[in-house]
């Protein structure tokens, strides 16, 4: 009795079911099934050896062969006789299908697996329920580096609790908010850096109630009035003993009246309000970064591949294309130049073309703008503008130079925020451990998704990735933020092609573990755990007069 047949995974259907010469007589039929179709694909036109069809397509090497001789002995004939070559379909009903269709409508170069399940409605849900909810939950719309902006929001806040500006202001914040504000430009407000100045943005123009977009409508007629406020009022800042990484305590007075305004772990969750003796919101407070958020313990590749795969296009654009539009055009902005240390300008330069280089450059040019303080909102991702720009734009060219469809586009992108989001999540927030890494891994997914790669392929980038730059440190948001990006995309992209050449970072090796989401928990364990001294050293670096 012959063995059941192993399924093969088919990456594209044939674009026509028959081909005939010009005015040919009558002749034999030569039939071509899908698999020696697809073979003949990957082989002849992609060029790619027996061994990594065969990975392709999930089967053996000697399987592959076979197939490739078998149609190869029908195809000569064909063309000696101008016969009729025709595909074989299996039906796609019944309990004898034998071949595992994957679908796409990208050109060759671009087939992205999506699998087609027999008896599935279209789109139905193959995946975690709270994976959607993931994407809209950490994309969010932001004008400015999320930690000055952070302070600002909970000044505005101070602002309206007090019912006047403060006379006096007092800011306990963590280490992590005093490392990351340092540097950073406040927008709309003439290149202000500093907690002082985002306090006093903040108290002077912020629009209370905005969240992060608390500074989006300060115009210019405002920054005299901030700079004043700055000048005339005592604002004392000192670095709070707390177990929260992200934790901003704001404390105001003016005349008889007092009021206190608390944020903690991400970077709008309010939980404490006083006005003078009465407390108005008191929520407890713990040391997770998750806290108040969806829980993201679901996350994995192999569903976040799923998902890319199979959720309706229609769940994703209302959030995906909003981060296309705001996050490509401050990229432009940086490409224009004349902000920060213009790395992307730079790389761009000096691309001649190459779309790995351009990747790199306009990810790096979205950075240079907004660590410079440029007014454009961005769509953040983790809490971090950096991180939505770095696993956006690389994803975005990549699609514009391949010629990939809209759809096939936000499929690849959600892959990229996912595989990102499932990385921070054990991270935090906020740590020593740059965040911009996870995001460049993140791109290289979402490009190696969009290249036709399916779970295996993405596993290997993301190990391959993490693996280059697992220990660069975050020493706080600024300018220099933009070649740390360059180069996490780089290692994103690196970590895709060593996929392409059969070559891989193994278990043992580092912190690289036998599974993808092992990995990544390592990354987690690394980031929370092995990196609090470097925290603190770094803090203690940057305090240095």
């Amino acid at each position: 009795m012959p063995r059941p047949q192993k399924r093969r995974k088919i990456c594209k259907e044939p674009a026509f079911a028959q081909f005939s010469p010009d005015s040919a007589p009558e002749a034999d039929v030569v039939v071509l099934t899908v698999d020696e179709f697809e073979v003949i694909r990957l082989v002849d036109l992609e060029k790619l050896t027996h061994e990594m069809c065969a990975e392709r397509m999930e089967i053996s090497r000697t399987t592959v062969t076979e197939i490739y001789e078998s149609a190869d002995r029908g195809l000569p004939g064909q063309r000696q006789t101008a016969g009729d070559l025709r595909r074989q379909l299996p039906a796609l009903r019944g309990k004898d299908l034998r071949l595992r269709l994957w679908v796409c409508r990208l050109p060759v170069r671009l087939l992205p697996y999506r699998k087609i399940n027999v008896g599935r409605k279209p789109y139905e849900r193959a995946y975690p329920a709270g994976i959607p909810v993931h994407t809209q939950e950490e994309l969010i719309l932001a004008t400015g580096c999320t930690e000055p902006i952070a302070i600002a929001y909970a000044a505005a806040e101070l602002r309206e609790l007090l019912g006047c500006r403060p006379e006096r202001v007092r800011a306990e914040v963590s280490g992590n908010i005093l490392k990351n504000v340092k540097s950073a430009v406040v927008p709309n407000t003439g290149g202000l850096k500093g907690i002082e100045s985002a306090i006093a943005a903040g108290i002077a123009a912020g629009a209370a109630g905005r969240g992060l977009q608390v500074m989006a409508e300060v115009s210019e007629e405002h920054t005299e009035e901030i700079l004043e406020y700055l000048r005339k009022t005592p604002i004392e800042v000192c670095c709070a003993e707390t177990p929260c990484i992200l934790d901003i305590r704001l404390s105001g007075w003016a005349g008889e009246n007092s009021a206190c305004v608390r944020i903690a772990n991400n970077h709008t969750n309010l939980v404490y309000k006083a006005r003078n003796d009465e407390i108005l919101l008191d929520l407890p407070v713990s040391a997770s970064a998750e806290e108040r958020l969806t829980d993201k313990s679901c996350l994995n590749v192999e569903d976040i591949v799923r998902f890319a795969d199979t959720v309706d296009p229609a769940l994703l654009e209302p959030v995906l294309e909003r981060q296309i539009q705001y996050n490509s055009a401050i990229a432009e902005e940086g490409i224009r130049g004349g902000w920060g240390a213009e790395i992307g300008r730079i790389l761009l330069e000096g691309a001649n073309g190459d779309i790995q280089t351009e990747a790199k450059a306009y990810a790096a040019a979205g950075s240079d703008a907004r660590m410079s303080g440029c007014e454009m909102p961005v769509v953040i991702l983790s809490g971090s503008g950096n991180q939505g720009i770095t696993a956006s734009l690389p994803v975005i060219r990549y699609a514009k130079r391949l010629g990939a469809s809209r759809e096939q586009l936000l499929r690849a992108l959600a892959l990229s925020d996912l595989i990102t989001i499932h990385q921070k999540t054990g991270i935090g927030r906020l740590s020593a451990y740059c965040g911009a890494i996870s995001a460049g891994v993140g791109a290289g997914a979402g490009i190696c998704y969009l290249q036709g790669g399916g779970y295996t392929a993405v596993a290997h980038t993301v190990v391959n990735a993490v693996a280059v730059l697992s220990g660069t440190i975050c020493d706080g948001a600024k300018p220099s933020c933009a070649a740390k990006i360059a180069a996490a995309v780089d290692a994103g992209i690196m970590g895709y092609r060593m996929y392409l050449h059969d070559r891989e970072f193994r278990r043992g090796e580092g912190i690289v573990s036998d599974s993808v989401d092992k990995t990544i928990r390592n990354v987690g364990i690394l980031a929370q755990q092995g990196m609090l001294q470097t925290d603190r050293t770094i803090l203690e670096i940057m305090q240095q007069k």
